[in-house]
């Protein structure tokens, strides 16, 4: 047996290639291609073989779900950092006291959503999130899902044409669109600037040596190194593709679910389709490290 072992934890296989079984925690696909709900294990107080089971399903699965959870501030973000030490975001507000819990909030006065349009979080910084851990406490009625995207999936269903035209590509991600003036409505003061980087159009993942597609709508701006009518041309194309409902999965959030997902290998949309029902939690976020 052996162990890839990165930023984002290990992932075990046995010699002959087969994923080993889990031992502590239940995982229940949600599609062959994304997303697994993930049960036996209290996140408040998980146990050390769980924390390792829980770092081989988010390998294998980009995105888990776990139900039913009863979290403090605390244990929110002592979860977040046994994945390694905590991401403080550059713009959203956040929890009195608790500068790397992120305020994911909206209800009938609230002028936007946290997440209505494709992106992987934060991509502008110079090492984007590795992952994210939201936990939602207040749900609407109905509505409110969360869609999540495969992009080892939307790389690999490109034509080798296409991989070998990106290969080697870098683009710009900003944050300056995304953030200035979006939390007015907390009071949270604009700052000078925000957060800009250069990015590989094509990263390879740092635990399982995937190639992912890392570009998207909320961040990329703009493909170096070609003219911007062809870089428009292309991300458009890229965008539309990477959103193909065969590389998503979706979730139902209920009161007190928790979602933790991989920046690096997949995007979330969250649909804004309650107001004016409300939809209200915290979102702890992991460091990672810059895409190469």
């Amino acid at each position: 047996m052996s162990a890839l072992r990165g930023h984002g934890g290990p992932r075990y296989k046995h010699a002959s290639g087969e994923s080993e079984p889990y031992g502590t925690i239940r995982v229940e696909k949600l599609t062959p291609i994304i997303g697994a709900e993930i049960g036996g294990v209290d996140l408040a107080r998980p146990t050390n073989r769980a924390l390792d089971e829980i770092h081989r399903a988010l390998a294998e699965n980009l995105v888990i779900f776990f139900r039913d959870q009863e979290l403090t501030p605390e244990q929110h973000l002592a979860f977040g950092r046994h994945f390694g030490p905590l991401h403080i975001h550059p713009a959203a507000p956040h929890a009195p006291g608790h500068p790397e819990m992120m305020i994911i909030h909206a209800d009938k006065d609230s002028p936007r959503a946290n997440g209505e349009e494709w992106h992987s979080d934060v991509s502008c910084d110079l090492e984007p999130p590795m992952g994210s851990i939201l936990y939602i406490r207040t749900c609407p009625p109905v509505g409110g899902d969360t869609l999540f995207a495969n992009m080892y999936a939307a790389y690999d269903a490109l034509s080798d044409r296409m991989k070998q035209y990106l290969d080697g590509l870098a683009a710009i991600h900003d944050g300056e669109q995304v953030y200035r003036g979006t939390y007015a409505n907390y009071g949270v003061e604009d700052k000078k600037t925000y957060p800009r980087a250069e990015h590989p159009v094509v990263r390879t993942h740092p635990v399982t040596g995937k190639k992912a597609l890392y570009v998207n709508r909320g961040f990329t701006r703009r493909i170096l190194g070609i003219p911007t009518d062809e870089s428009e041309g292309i991300l458009r194309y890229l965008f539309e593709h990477m959103q193909h409902p065969l590389f998503q999965c979706r979730f139902r959030w209920r009161p007190n679910s928790v979602a933790f997902w991989d920046n690096r290998c997949a995007q979330h949309h969250a649909m804004w389709d309650y107001w004016p029902h409300t939809r209200s939690g915290f979102r702890v976020t992991v460091q990672g490290e810059r895409p190469v």
